[in-house]
């Protein structure tokens, strides 16, 4: 953590948000999303696994739970105010930092053109409360550093992707949230309720609503009092270009 942490005021004009799974973006940044989006911000979401793995019942069909876990974060990106989901299909619980998930990355983000990246910050393993960061999280994250850089501004890179009219394209900057080190904060004051709203939408997930909307907005206070806002987001903030 930076010796004096900083309040971050800078805002992407076209952000593209990847993670892993459905109601990872809710978890992790949802109330920034939801108040750069009103801000104008124009973002879309890439989710690479459909969470067919996200059930205690080995007898529940994944295909199902896919179309359940797909309907609701459809539900929940309405609410954060995302122009559009994409699934990636990749299987939950083995997904891989591999070529052809990187090359669907490359080929989302020369399509969106965003200005930045929003990812799960692959290098965080251990918290300091004993969560272990899912391996998929990690995946993700990994997978969408490689594909801004160097891949999707590299011409060579996956270069039937140009010769079809796909365009190198620099995003300038990497926003890593659930950050093993932080070191800026966006103020999402008056924006929690919003950011609980979106994590609603996953039912098949919460299994303890109340205990799960009283933790995160213990979370996002204790966040806003480190820069002194009611309620705040932490990231990793990685400058490409300036």
């Amino acid at each position: 953590m930076p010796a004096q942490p900083i309040l971050h005021t800078e805002r992407p004009a076209r952000l593209l948000v990847i993670v892993a799974h459905p109601d990872d973006a809710d978890f992790g940044p949802a109330a920034t999303v939801s108040r750069w989006i009103d801000e104008g911000t124009v973002s879309e979401l890439v989710c690479c696994t459909s969470g067919d793995a996200g059930a205690d019942d080995p007898e529940t069909d994944p295909l199902e739970l896919a179309a359940v876990r797909e309907a609701e974060q459809r539900a929940a990106a309405e609410v954060v105010g995302y122009r559009e989901v994409h699934f990636l299909h990749q299987p939950d619980g083995a997904l891989e930092n591999d070529l052809p998930l990187r090359e669907a990355l490359v080929r989302i983000i020369r399509t969106v053109r965003p200005d930045a990246v929003m990812t799960s910050d692959p290098t965080h393993l251990f918290t300091a409360d004993g969560f272990v960061q899912h391996a998929d999280h990690r995946a993700a994250g990994i997978a969408a550093v490689d594909a801004v850089y160097p891949a999707a501004r590299n011409a060579m890179a996956f270069p039937h992707l140009a010769k079809a009219g796909l365009a190198p394209h620099v995003v300038r900057r990497l926003y890593l949230f659930w950050p093993a080190e932080p070191n800026e904060w966006v103020d999402v004051s008056g924006y929690v309720e919003r950011k609980l709203h979106a994590l609603r939408a996953h039912v098949s997930q919460l299994r303890d609503p109340d205990g799960t909307e009283r933790r995160v907005r213990e979370r996002l206070v204790e966040e806003g009092r480190l820069v002194g806002v009611e309620a705040a987001e932490p990231f990793r903030v990685i400058r490409i270009e300036r």
